[in-house]
């Protein structure tokens, strides 16, 4: 039977907790019990930012849908979230005030989840507290928008894709499904805008996924149980169980669609194991190299899926592959100045529209002050 082994240790300045990548799996994020949050590039193992976060520990992260934010919550009962590209810019931290964007700080008690919409900048953030209270907050404007309190202390929460409603895992074993634009039902037996339960006789939830059917809710406890529940029949469909402990997180992934599937063996491919996590911010190599570029798909991906990592890796790898004599250090520099060559044209060609409509524009406006003049 195949035993799972660990292929790469790090051991960043102190433990981590939450962490959260990027679609991609180019980046991590870590959070860790003094307040500061990590940002790591996998590839390279470079720590690339650290700052102060919070005062307490950082308890859980998500990433905004486009992935340019982060929105973290802490022990500290503070939500906050961070612009990304703000964290790269030297010239805006040192002008800015302060690093976030925004610091939600109504939770009286630990934060221990938070999501987020689909909007984009208007999105809405949802977050839990042992407080028993989930908030609902404006990305756009800062605002609070609606206060929910719960029977139980919430440790878990998920949105339906729709945003019509999310569900609150409590440590009742109940999971709770408020609304999230109804108007305030005051003859709820749970309280006001919570419109139902799921309920199976469960211990505590301590984790929530939700497919993007619609439909399907995968709910993780702390007896190591994980269910699927029918959000339309409210009722269990499978029954998952795990005894040695409680479940910590679930994940609906789907599974990759490939034209040609063949069976990879990583021995004959001879994959290279990405380094360690850095420690420390290395500030002696010179400015870090974060510009994203394309690599050359590999035989065993689907020739339409695109892979991205920063400059540095793929210079590093350059070398590597000059140092072994292969001609993939050619076809990697070739690939890379014709990326270069398709970016600057693409530069290029926006240049020229802007000074065609700048032209226009003014061509415009002296033929309007003409007729004006002679009439």
């Amino acid at each position: 039977m195949f035993q799972p082994q660990v292929e790469v240790r790090s051991f960043p300045a102190e433990p981590i907790g939450p962490l959260v990548s990027n679609s991609e799996g180019t980046y991590i994020m870590g959070g860790g019990p003094s307040g500061s949050i990590y940002l790591w590039e996998v590839a390279s193992g470079k720590l690339l930012a650290r700052w102060h976060a919070h005062y307490r520990s950082v308890t859980c992260f998500t990433l905004s849908k486009d992935e340019s934010l982060l929105i973290s919550g802490s022990e500290d009962g503070s939500v906050r979230v961070w612009s990304l590209m703000m964290m790269f810019e030297d010239v805006a931290k040192a002008s800015a005030g302060v690093l976030y964007r925004y610091s939600f700080s109504e939770h009286a008690l630990r934060v221990t989840d938070v999501v987020t919409g689909h909007g984009l900048c208007n999105s809405i953030i949802i977050s839990s507290s042992e407080d028993r209270t989930c908030k609902i907050w404006s990305l756009s404007e800062g605002l609070l928008l609606r206060n929910i309190t719960f029977p139980s202390i919430i440790d878990a929460i998920v949105m339906d894709p729709g945003e019509h409603v999310f569900y609150a895992g409590g440590r009742d074993g109940k999971i709770y499904i408020a609304a999230l634009n109804a108007e305030c039902n005051c003859n709820s037996i749970y309280g006001m805008f919570i419109i139902g339960a799921l309920y199976d006789h469960s211990k505590a939830i301590t984790s929530l996924a939700f497919s993007t059917d619609g439909v399907t809710l995968v709910s993780g406890t702390e007896d190591g149980i994980v269910r699927v529940w029918d959000t339309k029949t409210k009722h269990v469909t499978c029954v998952l169980k795990h005894a040695k402990g409680p479940i910590n997180n679930v994940l609906i992934v789907r599974q990759p669609l490939l034209r040609n599937p063949i069976s990879v063996n990583k021995k004959h491919l001879n994959l290279s194991l990405p380094p360690p996590l850095s420690k420390y911010v290395d500030s002696t190599d010179g400015e870090v190299k974060t510009n994203t570029i394309v690599l050359l798909q590999s035989p065993c991906h689907d020739p339409e899926e695109t892979r991205f990592c920063s400059s540095y890796v793929m210079e590093r790898q350059i070398k590597e592959l000059q140092k072994q004599n292969t001609s993939g250090a050619a076809e990697m520099e070739m690939e890379r100045l014709r990326l270069e060559c398709k970016r600057k044209t693409q530069l290029v060609q926006q240049w020229k529209k802007l000074y065609q409509d700048l032209q226009s524009v003014c061509v415009n406006e002296l033929m309007d002050g003409t007729e004006v003049s002679d009439s």
